[in-house]
């Protein structure tokens, strides 16, 4: 189940060569097998140790918030290059980032590194989806590139700042981390989350996300392949 919202007017399919119809014999239906399954970067497992999906490849624009640690935006900028996205990291520590960079894509440019406020024009297309990670710490100015068709923000937000209302209440999906507990409480309040969520919130161990969207909510493990850990160690809400 993908964490988002529909909006009421779903998009239509792309339209694809016109070809004559197919038919089977019925008794060649059993030989006939379809892949079934869901697209989009698998961001961890929820409390039944089912797979949670997050879509980026969309074709309205689409925000992501997470108030949360590097190491999680890491992850999701990693599986999204994976899946053929091009990643646009704009931050203020480019040593962080560095040797993500470097080692995603096996050379090729598939996540470009950008100073605070110079992402340039990123030309996304349906196949070439773009998704730029702003990691510009508590107070992040307002970026020059914003989500658009086929190309997501998804914002790092270490810490709940004067900014994080805004953008909480202007996101399609938010994740939120371990935080303390007045913190929490101010959350709870924003995103409409019950007594017992938004208490649970100054608990959460490393690596576990609450992720809503509209009324959907969704506790989330994210544990690192043995690549992603080789690179970017264990999961850490502090960096």
């Amino acid at each position: 189940m993908r964490l988002r919202t529909r909006s009421a007017r779903a998009p239509r399919g792309l339209f694809g060569p016109r070809h004559a119809g197919h038919s089977v014999a019925v008794e060649g239906m059993g030989a006939l097998s379809l892949p079934v399954g869901d697209d989009g970067v698998v961001i961890g497992d929820d409390a039944e140790g089912n797979p949670r999906i997050v879509g980026f490849h969309r074709s309205a624009p689409y925000d992501v918030l997470l108030i949360g640690g590097l190491w999680t935006a890491q992850v999701l900028a990693l599986r999204a290059a994976g899946t053929g996205a091009r990643v646009a990291v704009e931050t203020g520590r480019a040593q962080a980032w560095t040797a993500l960079a470097h080692a995603a894509g096996a050379g090729l440019e598939c996540v470009t590194l950008h100073d605070v406020g110079r992402v340039p024009p990123m030309g996304a297309t349906v196949g070439s989806p773009v998704v730029v990670v702003r990691d510009c710490g508590m107070r992040p100015p307002r970026g020059r590139v914003v989500s658009s068709p086929w190309q997501s923000v998804l914002t790092l937000l270490p810490y709940l700042s004067p900014v994080a209302p805004r953008l909480m209440r202007a996101a399609t999906l938010v994740g939120v981390q371990r935080v303390s507990p007045q913190e929490a409480e101010q959350i709870g309040r924003i995103l409409g989350l019950s007594r017992a969520e938004y208490e649970a919130l100054p608990t959460l161990a490393d690596g576990v996300t609450l992720w809503c969207a509209g009324r959907e909510r969704h506790w989330v493990m994210t544990s690192g392949t043995d690549a992603e850990t080789g690179l970017l160690g264990t999961a850490r809400r502090m960096d």
